[in-house]
Parts: C-alpha cells; structure tokens; sequence
C-alpha cells in the first residue's frame, strides 16, 4: 500500500483577509481569500482558523488526521493582542484562571491559560499598523497561551475583564513560530 503525500504550508495571514479558499455567500463576495496569496494544492484547509480581522500564523495542510491532532486540546497556540486601555495585573490573573464567556448563546468557562504583558513586539514579524491614535487612550500588547480554540475566545476573554480586543495576532502553534513577513507562505515537511 502506497503512503499518501500530504502538504503542509505555513502562513503569515494578513489583516482582512478569510481563512478560506471558496467564498459561497451571496453577501460577501469581494472578501479576500487565502487562495488569492498562493497557489495551494488541491484539499489544502486552513487548520484552526483566524477570523478576517485576526492575522498571524495560519497552519494549511491537505492532512486530516494533522488538522484534528493541532486543532485538539492538545497544541498550545499563542496570541499577541492589543487591548484597549492599560491591562492590570488583576484582569491578567483573572484571563489565566479562566473565565466565562458565551459561546453561541451558552457560557462557557475557559481553561486555565498563560497570560503575560508584552513590553516589545520585536521577537515576531508584526506589520506596524495603526489602530486608532493616542486622543482615544492608552493601549497595550498581552501573550495569552491557550490550548483550546473556541468561536472569538480571545476576544471574548478580554472583554470579559475589560479589556476588549484591539488587534490580535497568532505568533504560535506548538513549536512553529511566526518567522515569515505578511502575506508570505512557505511549504513546510514537519511540525
């Protein structure tokens, strides 16, 4: 019996653009596709996706059984996100203790995660992006490790603790890390 070939491909997936390939709604027909920044093979699906206002590390394979493994409680993904005002160390322990957010009209209590301030953003190839100007307030850059995925938990979590979601960026899945410029793919063997 032969070994199927899979593919695998990593990411930097910009701001606006869907994690997606076909676009089947008849109200979003000028969305940007993933397929419009590279020319996957055929079956490629993006594992765990970003929502069109997330950027960041995206994982695209044509493997099934590698998607459920990463997408499962098991693979830490990291996040860096801009918050709207300047984050307290009680709303940080608060994120890592986990909190109850609603997940499609039903709360849910999210599992304990690692929650850090970010001083520097320089560790990662972050396009430098303005999301409003200094007369609307202070902001800040927090990590938040997680090893679940669900529907805008990360936003949710932090307007949760008052701190609503400014910009979010994926700069982690297990041990890949993002190491490419925006918009940039390259075709990887292994994790």
């Amino acid at each position: 019996m032969q070994e199927e070939i899979h593919y695998h491909y990593i990411l930097h997936k910009p701001y606006g653009y869907l994690s997606q390939f076909v676009n089947n709604q008849s109200k979003r027909k000028n969305k940007k596709l993933l397929g419009e920044l590279y020319h996957f093979g055929d079956g490629t699906m993006a594992v765990g996706r970003l929502d069109e206002t997330s950027e960041g590390l995206l994982l695209l394979t044509t493997d099934g059984k590698m998607s459920h493994h990463i997408t499962s409680h098991k693979v830490e993904k990291e996040y860096y996100v801009e918050v709207d005002g300047l984050i307290t160390k009680d709303a940080i322990t608060e994120l890592e203790k986990g909190v109850i957010i609603s997940i499609y009209g039903k709360p849910y209590n999210t599992k304990p995660c690692k929650v850090a301030k970010i001083e520097s953003l320089k560790k990662y190839p972050i396009e430098e992006r303005k999301i409003r100007d200094e007369r609307h307030g202070p902001t800040s850059w927090i990590s938040i490790t997680l090893t679940e995925g669900k529907f805008r938990q990360v936003r949710k979590m932090t307007a949760v603790v008052g701190f609503p979601t400014l910009r979010l960026v994926r700069v982690r899945i297990g041990n890949l890390k993002l190491n490419l410029e925006v918009g940039k793919v390259n075709e990887v063997t292994s994790f």
